[in-house]
């Protein structure tokens, strides 16, 4: 199981919280796509066993000492993976969101920045924006539980 995260804007109390339920869900890999905003924020998600990858978001300021924290794992959006045989696209804002699904070269295509929950398939490309795990904004906190077996999401409520 992964956990897909994005925007948590410093909030330490939700961020505890997508911690707790990425362990009792088993998780091996959280994918945060952007705005942790501070180098404090990044720490609870290094310091468990999981594999860790991220991407810069607009308000994340001190890159240099995020990226130096997280040991490179955080890296410059867009950005892509490939785990267990899936090809991910990674951004934070969604400027290439239309070409990274039309290219038809990603088994996901992950954002954020919008702070709107999305979920959708477009042939073979499953499109995810986790929402916003701050829950500044809409007033929702969430983060998306993904199973890279059958390609299943489901959506958390922080």
């Amino acid at each position: 199981m992964w956990m897909i995260i994005s925007d948590s804007h410093d909030n330490m109390e939700k961020i505890q919280r997508a911690i707790e339920i990425a362990r009792k869900n088993n998780v091996t890999k959280v994918i945060h796509l952007g705005d942790f905003v501070s180098p404090f924020a990044i720490l609870p998600f290094l310091n468990e066993k999981w594999e860790f990858n991220g991407i810069f978001g607009n308000n994340d300021g001190e890159k240099l000492f995020l990226q130096k924290r997280s040991n490179g794992r955080i890296k410059n959006s867009p950005n892509w993976l490939s785990v267990e045989g899936k090809k991910i696209y990674l951004m934070h804002e969604p400027r290439s969101l239309y070409p990274a699904i039309k290219s038809g070269l990603y088994d996901l295509v992950l954002f954020g920045h919008t702070h709107r929950l999305i979920l959708k398939k477009y042939g073979r490309t499953i499109v995810i924006n986790p929402g916003e795990s701050c829950g500044y904004l809409t007033g929702k906190a969430t983060c998306v539980l993904f199973n890279p077996i059958n390609m299943e999401s489901k959506v958390i409520e922080l």
